[in-house]
């Protein structure tokens, strides 16, 4: 890399900030005496985070951050505070206690109740009572629950289970993730310049049971997350301490078998005292339901320290192994269905298929620095290797040895994440302050595109490299409350890029390119009561191009923005009913377009979408819950005439949605359905993907040393299609190519049984 001209991208990201400083009290305060303290939960000892504290009579309220603290400005010396947090009983102390205490709160645990849930009036928590609320009511039975938990995300799976789904969100067909930024305990998912394509967020390296928490926001508008966040975000929590030690064995149809054992490594005195370590392992096999077995393996293992080193310093560590492969039956033709050359779950080519692994390491330091003010500091290491065996055209491209393509590469993944943190009083305004600096270098080792037969049988190379891609970042993000009514946050981001590709078919030639984007982000809160808060927010955000994109177009499109704003509301208008509603505008000035002769993904043009998301929670009875996602999105290609400008494969009305029974001699009954529309396939609409209504179903027995249960996918077995393509392909016998809905079929009735000892 050109050390010198990082050194002067560096100094024009320094500018920025300095003069976003200027423009923002950020130092420049007045020392007020101020109350602060933290509320953590009775067992664990852990932080509650999102608890909703209320400083009474005078009617205050402050919401707790990742480390369980809050903070006032405070007015007297007398009054209560009241706390209440979602999953624990309500708390009322007098602040002398809560003086005597030592500034600390804690919170019993009880069952989830939506009448526990206020209306945060953070900024930008509007999405938080809902993931709090999902996770706890509905639970997550198996690896595929684990994205649904977004509500409007809709996921398919196109090659035979090992490989990453496809997602949908907002109008997007956002393949394996190119407009979604997904991570897992601040350790990204989505791997640039993959070999299958740009973005690609594999997620079976995480075990379902071990997700503690979700934290999803939609939209372009937060600074502390950068590449690929046009839709949004997605973060995964694991458990810092187990809830107790388990082992479940599940058993279900197509010799489906899977295991999974969870086990504290610290006993409760220890673990009380902060220090907690666990390990939990997976392994999973599957005939499959498709004519071809897939003969899907998977092997997780995965384990976790938290421990409090000093006063002021909590480490947390984790690592974990995980490996995969698989045979597949790839996407089929409606005209070889049709003609009865093979069946519904048939293959083309049964010689379809892959594998991979990945290992992560992971660690992260916090350090608290008194005054409201925190420092994160998180350093993370991945290997990951992938092969992938894909037919798309058949005998298109080769009539005689066929178009199977493998795609392969092996990569280094090193990544530093640093943030400091600080809440103090300006005045009256409260300002939440947030610098941080991110560095990910990625480091692709034989990155592959060719030509295979048998998946042995090489019969044409036609790309292979090394992928040098390093991304330095730096943010700034200021809240500001000015009281119980409004809030503000600004946020500025900044990202450097520097791509090198290393063209090993011809001579080893080595090219570069870098480029640079400052992305401002506004946001405005609206909160008149704990049941109500309205909002608008705008910002820049952007993904980036595939370093072998890039570096031949000598850095022209490295960087396409995006530019997107959300008007919204979070309503509680009864104890019982919750409604998140928003609509939302986005423009991308370059839309990802899906190549099937290459099983890739190419820059296109600009396109613009809109929308709306209605989300709505209800809890008529303590033990029913209701649950219902509605979002309409109509997108188009900016530069192509109308009528040729849809966007192939975008969604336009999604619907996803159950019910949930939960009784306390432990009946867990849960009924959902998700429903997509059908939705254009290419440019001017004539193919259509057809939309599917899909209905699951779980029952389930739960006491305190064990569960039962059983869960059923498609329970009235209908024959949908997962995912869909139009493309061209040719047949061995046919003549001349032939364009058409390809696809993959999806899952039928699917039953699977579970038992879990607890101890």
């Amino acid at each position: 890399m050109n050390f010198i001209v990082i050194s002067q991208k560096l100094a024009v990201m320094r500018s920025c900030f300095v003069f976003f400083l200027l423009l923002c009290p950020v130092f420049l305060f007045a020392q007020t005496k101020e109350l602060s303290g933290v509320v953590m939960a009775a067992g664990s000892q852990l932080p509650v985070e999102g608890a909703t504290i209320s400083l009474l009579p005078e009617g205050k309220q402050a919401i707790t951050d990742e480390r369980g603290r809050f903070y006032f400005r405070q007015v007297g010396d007398d009054g209560q505070l009241l706390v209440t947090a979602i999953g624990h009983d309500p708390a009322r102390v007098s602040l002398a206690d809560f003086i005597k205490a030592g500034n600390r709160i804690t919170l019993k645990a009880r069952s989830v109740q939506l009448s526990q849930v206020t209306v945060l009036g953070g900024a930008g928590e509007q999405y938080k009572p809902i993931s709090k609320l999902d996770i706890k009511m509905r639970g997550i039975n198996n690896s595929q629950e684990i994205l649904r938990m977004v509500p409007g995300l809709f996921i398919g799976q196109h090659a035979g289970g090992g490989k990453a789904e496809q997602i949908f969100l907002r109008g997007f067909d956002i393949d394996h993730g190119t407009d979604i930024n997904i991570g897992v305990d601040g350790m990204p998912v989505n791997m640039v310049s993959h070999a299958h394509g740009q973005g690609y967020a594999d997620l079976h390296f995480v075990i379902p049971e071990l997700i503690d928490n979700v934290t999803f926001k939609k939209g372009t508008y937060y600074a502390e997350k950068g590449n690929f966040t046009t839709t949004g975000f997605v973060d995964f929590k694991t458990f810092n301490v187990l809830p107790n030690n388990s082992v479940k064995m599940e058993g279900g149809m197509f010799n489906t078998v899977r295991t999974v054992g969870m086990f504290n490594l610290l006993n409760e005195k220890t673990r009380a005292k902060g220090q907690s370590a666990y390990i939990a392992s997976e392994y999973m096999y599957t005939k499959g339901y498709f004519d071809n077995p897939q003969d899907f393996n998977r092997v997780n293992v995965f384990g976790k320290y938290q421990g409090a080193l000093n006063k002021h310093h909590q480490l947390s560590f984790s690592g974990s192994l995980f490996s995969s492969q698989w045979d597949a039956s790839g996407q089929i033709p409606d005209r070889a269905v049709d003609s009865k050359l093979i069946g519904w779950y048939g293959a083309i080519d049964p010689h379809e298929g892959g594998k991979t692994s990945r290992v992560n390491a992971n660690a992260l330091l916090t350090t608290t620095l008194g005054h409201g003010a925190y420092l994160k500091n998180q350093v993370y290491y991945s290997r990951y290797q992938f092969e992938l065996f894909s037919n798309f055209t058949f005998f298109k491209e080769d009539p005689i040895n066929g178009d199977q393509i493998k795609q392969r590469e092996q990569r280094d993944l090193f990544g530093y994440n640093g943030s400091y943190h600080k809440t103090f009083f300006a005045g009256n305004t409260q300002i939440v302050s947030e610098i941080g600096a991110h560095v990910r270098i990625d480091r692709t080792h034989g990155s592959e595109l060719s030509r295979t037969k048998d998946r042995t049988m090489v019969t044409n190379p036609m790309m292979l490299g090394d992928i040098a891609e390093n991304n330095l970042s730096g943010y700034l993000s200021e809240t500001f409350r000015f009281n119980s009514l409004f809030s503000i946050n600004a946020g500025l981001r900044y990202d450097y890029f520097h791509d090198q590709y290393t063209d090993k078919l011809h001579g080893g030639t080595k090219g570069k390119a870098s480029a640079d984007i400052l992305s401002p982000k506004l946001s405005f809160y609206y909160h008149p009561s704990p049941f109500a808060q309205f909002y608008l927010s705008s910002g820049k955000g952007f993904h980036s191009n595939d370093t072998r994109v890039v570096v031949p177009q000598n850095g022209l499109t490295i960087l396409p923005p995006a530019y997107g704003s959300d008007l919204g509301t979070v309503l509680k208008p009864a104890n019982n009913l919750l409604v998140n509603a928003a609509i939302w505008y986005l423009w991308l000035d370059q839309e990802f377009v899906y190549v099937g002769d290459e099983g890739v993904v190419e820059p296109s043009g600009k396109s613009r979408r809109y929308g709306a998301d209605l989300s709505v929670r209800y809890q008529p009875l303590s033990w029913l819950y209701a649950d219902v996602d509605l979002n309409y999105s109509h997108g188009r290609a900016a530069d192509a005439p109308k009528g040729e400008n849809y966007l192939p494969l975008a969604p336009q009305v999604t619907s996803i949605g159950g019910i949930t029974v939960k009784t306390k001699p432990g009946i867990n009954v849960s009924l959902r359905y998700r429903y997509m529309g059908d939705r254009p396939a290419n440019e001017d609409n004539s193919v259509v993907a057809n939309g599917y209504f899909i209905t699951d179903a779980f029952v389930g027995y739960n006491r305190k040393k064990y569960e039962i249960g059983l869960a059923i996918q498609n329970i009235f077995d209908v024959r949908w299609k997962e995912t869909q393509f139009d493309t061209e392909s040719r047949l061995y016998n046919e003549a001349a190519p032939v364009s058409e809905i390809h696809f993959t079929p999806g899952t039928p009735f699917f039953g699977k049984v579970s038992f879990t000892y607890n101890f």
